[in-house]
This record gives structure tokens, sequence and C-alpha cells, in this order.
């Protein structure tokens, strides 16, 4: 019996929430019989997560940002950051499955010693970005063309690649695009579940969270409202096809 797929989620607003959630199964080809979602913004990673109990874990986005002064963080981020460091301890040392997009991306290159930055931040639209050499080889995107786009948007990122990681992908304005880390641990700077439709959700809500100027929304949607982003969409599946291969589940709490 296949364990199920353990989705945690950082998005304080419901409707950024269920709309990153819902992405991610279409995406991923999952049902709601083959995942756990745990949405962690209120009480942060709960104490008796065990790993056996999952095939693979899945981190989305959020507003919080790793690069904002200790001071200013609330409580309950500081606690969600505490608790992914824990976590990493397990995932990293376990080799487990794990992919982190936007925010779990920063998690992870944080929890891996890279310093996180707004130097290399990028504006909401849709770019391309290329393979590197590993990248062309990784069971993730083997076949893919050389650049592929995707869709993002973020006010921080890994100024370098974390230590021990193998770069993937890489961008103009942001090298550090796609990492993998020992064999199974993955992350993005960009969101492969990102979609035209989910992407206007969230550029409504966040629209004064400081990713753009407010004034710029309706050009913002508008410019992203055609994007097509397959190959970033097939990552996201690939991910799901290979730690958590579709079959009855067991596990769900």
């Amino acid at each position: 019996m296949t364990k199920p797929v353990l989705i945690l989620q950082l998005r304080p607003e419901d409707e950024t929430s269920d709309s990153e959630f819902q992405a991610i199964l279409k995406y991923g080809e999952l049902d709601n019989k083959q995942i756990q979602r745990i949405r962690i913004e209120k009480t942060g990673i709960p104490t008796d997560l065990v790993l056996e109990d999952y095939s693979a874990i899945i981190v989305g986005g959020s507003p919080y940002d790793i690069s904002t002064p200790q001071q200013k963080k609330s409580v309950i981020q500081i606690k969600i950051e505490q608790d992914f460091m824990q976590l990493f301890d397990e995932i990293v040392g376990r080799d487990f499955p794990f992919f982190g997009a936007c925010s779990g991306n920063a998690l992870l290159g944080k929890y891996l010693g890279a310093s996180v930055s707004t130097r290399y931040r990028e504006p909401v639209s849709c770019v391309a970005l290329d393979l590197t050499e590993e990248g062309k080889h990784d069971p993730l995107l083997t076949g893919f063309p050389n650049r592929i786009s995707v869709l993002l948007g973020h006010k921080e990122a890994c100024d370098t690649l974390p230590n021990g990681a193998t770069l993937l992908m890489r961008g103009s304005a942001c090298p550090v695009q796609m990492f993998r880390v020992r064999r199974n641990i993955y992350a993005t700077q960009f969101h492969p579940e990102g979609d035209p439709e989910g992407f206007t959700v969230r550029i409504n809500v966040y629209n004064h969270h400081g990713y753009f100027k407010p004034e710029e929304a309706e050009d913002l949607i508008e410019r992203i409202s055609h994007a097509e982003t397959p190959y970033a969409q097939e990552i996201l599946k690939r991910f799901v096809s290979r730690y958590a291969p579709a079959g009855e589940c067991s596990g769900l709490k």
C-alpha cells in the first residue's frame, strides 16, 4: 500500500492556500485519497509528525520572508522556521523525498547555509530558465528542452548555491532557480504548480505585500494571463510519480 504525500502549507489566507493546494493536486496528478494536507501557518509543524508515515513531502510558498530582520518577524514565522530546521535534520539525514517551492526553497537553502536576501528578487512574471548539464540528466528534467518557461515572483532568493547542493536550473536575473540535495531532495525558486488562474489569485491577495506596486496588479494579471508553463508543471508530476506512484494509500490521518 502506498503511503500518502504530505503537503505542508504556510499561506495564512484561505483563498491563496486553497488555490495553491488545488494546483498541487492538479499538476501533481494527485487526489485527496493520496495526500495529507496540513496548514502550519497557525500552530507550526505538528510535534508528532513521523516521516515514515509518508512517501514524500511537498512544501509551497508563503508571504513570509527569511531575510526579514528577526525582530520584525511574527511569533508564528519564527516558530515555522525553527520547526523546519528540525525537520530538515531528518529529511537531509535520511535523504527523504522532499520538494520545496519558493518559501520551501528559501527554508531549505537557509538550512544548508546559503545566504538568503533580496539581491535576486524577481517581479511576478513568466520567465525562461536554463537547464544546467547536471539538470539535463536529472530524473525530473531529463528530455526537457535546454530552456523552459516558468511562473515566479519573489522578494528574496538564495544568493549562492547551498552547501552540498547540485544546481539544476539557472536564470539570468536569479542564478539559483532549482537545486537538488543528495538524490531525493529538490527545491525550486519558481512555482511548478503555477498557472495564470492561481497567480491571479495571488496577485489580488498580495497586492500590498511588497511584491509589486498595487497599481501594477491589473497589468501583471494581463501579462501572465496567457502564460504556458507545461514543463514546469511536468516537474511536479514527475516528482509525485517517482516517489508516490498511484495506488491505494495507507497512513492517512
